[in-house]
Parts: C-alpha cells; structure tokens; sequence
C-alpha cells in the first residue's frame, strides 16, 4: 500500500479584541496556507455569521469532492481515449443541522456536463465517457473518505 502525506496550517484571525469572550464578540475570518502555495481566504458561512466573501468549510468540502472526481474522470479518460474538451460541474450539497446544532452533510450531487471530442475519441466515447463517470466515483479519494451520500448525475455531449 502506498501512503502519502499531505500538510498545512490553518490561522485564525478573527480576534476582534476579546477574543472568544461570546458569541457575537469574534470573527470566523482565517487563512488555509499550504506549504509552496497560494494562501486561501477562509471564514464561517454567513448564517453562522461568516464572512460571505470568503470560502467557508462547507465550500471546502463540496469542491473537494468535486475536482477529485474530475480529476479522476480525466485520468480515465485519457486511458480509455475519451477527450474531454470542456469540462464545468455545478454541485449541491445539503447541510442538516440538529439537536444541540450538531450537524453534517448529509448529500452531495455533482451534476458535471462534460463536452467530449466526437472526432478524436474511440468510437464507442459516448457511452463510455457516461460509464467513466461511475469508475471516477467508485476511485474518487475523497468521496471514498466521508460518509456522505455522494452521487453523480453527469451530462456528457459530443462537441
């Protein structure tokens, strides 16, 4: 079995004066700094009173799942001779909240429209390119790490 590791830090910067002294008393802002690259803006969702501007958990989570999976799909793809030319996924995720606000995503739905090459692919790469997505999925690191129901309702197109 292979392992790789992979690190970060995470900086709060949201002390307004009094630190966590209440609720309503302290920011949600922070930065996500991955060693050799871009630093990303983070902050709670603004229902939780949260900087809208930033990306929130929430975010994280679901575009996580949803570039593993494209990533996948591209590897798949490019063995089996399907090629993608355009590639764009407008997911939903559905956060429930309970007792004692105790909460989880409890679904998650990629809808990827995909427009494959028709002249440069094998000639079955419709149907193969619908299939590729299930393999993705099945493959997928993240999606494989979460107990979220997690689906794919692709739209593939010969372009």
């Amino acid at each position: 079995m292979k392992s790789h590791q992979f690190n970060g830090s995470l900086e709060w910067s949201g002390n307004l004066g009094s630190g966590t002294s209440a609720y309503d008393q302290y920011g949600r802002n922070f930065e996500v700094n991955t060693p050799g690259k871009f630093p990303i803006q983070g902050s709670a969702d603004p229902a939780f009173r949260g900087d809208a501007e930033r990306i929130n958990p929430e975010d994280f989570f679901l575009n996580a799942l949803s570039s593993c999976h494209m990533l996948w799909y591209f590897h798949l793809c490019a063995d089996a001779g399907v090629i993608v030319v355009d590639y764009r996924d407008e997911y939903a995720g559905v956060l429930e909240i309970g007792e004692g606000g105790v909460g989880r995503m409890t679904s998650v739905v990629l809808h990827p429209h995909v427009t494959i090459d028709a002249q440069a692919s094998v000639a079955n790469a419709l149907d193969l390119a619908i299939e590729l997505h299930h393999k993705a999925h099945e493959k997928c690191f993240i999606a494989n790490s979460v107990t979220t129901a997690v689906s794919c309702e692709p739209t593939v197109v010969l372009g």
